[in-house]
């Protein structure tokens, strides 16, 4: 299965676990009155509606090249996840944040249903279980023997994490509920219950904050990392009709197109023929290891101005 149709996958199983739990979620808050279980109704409602969005932007970024957008329509995904951004903010995180504070200030005892309560935690829990297992078995794939944080800073398909973190803060809230509710139904305190719903909120704020700086950073615009570019110079140096390799600029118009210019220094003496000859192996070499590299452009400098380039690029490598 290819890494789009892996992703794909996740969302999907995303979107059915929420939608399938929402809904018993908001009979359990009806039936208990709990503000937590409610918190958590909306959360599972809004990732759903999340999933959908993630869905709609894979599907526009798929778009052919046309007049108007000539490099694709990659970033569309990165605009709908930065939308799904702001709905978890907003939504999930604000409204579950309000629900929490009022019933703290006008705390009301538990209206009953405690066994279906408890039940429909645990059947929640298994799903969205089910749910994160299928996420992360697709996020593992994707990363290989990246550690996650270097993944996700680099990884420039945001549906592999953003489904990752909606079904981790799904789990952790549904354990904010169940302690809540609990705590409530033992000390007669329903300020607990409240203090869940209070924690659910901060926690999908925090998750989407996350979210949104990195779709901030990939909507700017983000190229590739330091040993890819050391790459890419050795696979120009590498060329025999090269003197050396230049600044290379890189830029991802979408998780699988990427924009790549070079400046090279050619051998002196060599005809129009043979550079272009040379130009047509550099870019098979190079969408041979970078096949996302879609739009390459290769300009012929002069040596003196390559080796000033070239230096540039060491010291930009040598620094973290």
């Amino acid at each position: 299965m290819s890494g789009k149709g892996e992703s794909k996958l996740s969302v999907l199983a995303a979107i059915a676990a929420n939608i399938a739990i929402g809904v018993i979620k908001f009979i359990a808050a009806a039936i208990s009155g709990s503000a937590a279980m409610l918190s958590e109704g909306i959360h599972s409602i809004v990732d759903s509606g999340n999933g959908l969005l993630i869905l709609y932007g894979m599907k526009r970024a798929s778009k052919a090249p046309d007049r108007e957008h000539p490099l694709g329509h990659g970033k569309e995904l990165y605009f709908w996840c930065l939308v799904v951004a702001v709905s978890i903010f907003a939504v999930g995180g604000g409204v579950s944040l309000m629900k929490g504070i009022d019933a703290w200030m006008h705390p009301a005892e538990a209206e009953g249903g405690v066994i279906l309560t408890y039940l429909i935690l645990v059947i929640s829990a298994i799903i969205e279980g089910i749910s994160m297992m299928v996420a992360l078995k697709q996020f593992n794939l994707a990363r290989g023997d990246k550690k996650p944080l270097r993944f996700i800073r680099e990884c420039k398909d945001p549906s592999y994490y953003t489904v990752v973190f909606e079904d981790s803060a799904a789990e952790a809230g549904l354990l904010f509920a169940l302690i809540g509710f609990t705590l409530s139904l033992l000390t007669g305190n329903p300020r607990f219950d409240a203090a869940a719903s209070i924690l659910i909120g901060l926690l999908l704020m925090a998750v989407a904050t996350v979210l949104l700086i990195e779709s901030k950073a990939l909507l700017i615009g983000e190229g590739m990392t330091r040993e890819e570019l050391a790459r890419i110079n050795a696979l120009v140096e590498q060329d025999p009709d090269v003197d050396d390799c230049g600044d290379i600029v890189t830029l991802y118009m979408g998780p699988e197109t990427m924009l790549l210019t070079i400046d090279a220094a050619f051998k002196p003496g060599i005809t129009a023929q043979q550079m272009l000859a040379a130009i047509a192996r550099i870019e098979a070499s190079i969408t041979a290891e970078f096949p996302q590299a879609k739009r390459i452009f290769i300009e012929a400098e002069s040596l003196l101005r390559s080796e000033e380039q070239h230096r540039a690029l060491v010291r930009m490598m040598q620094e973290d």
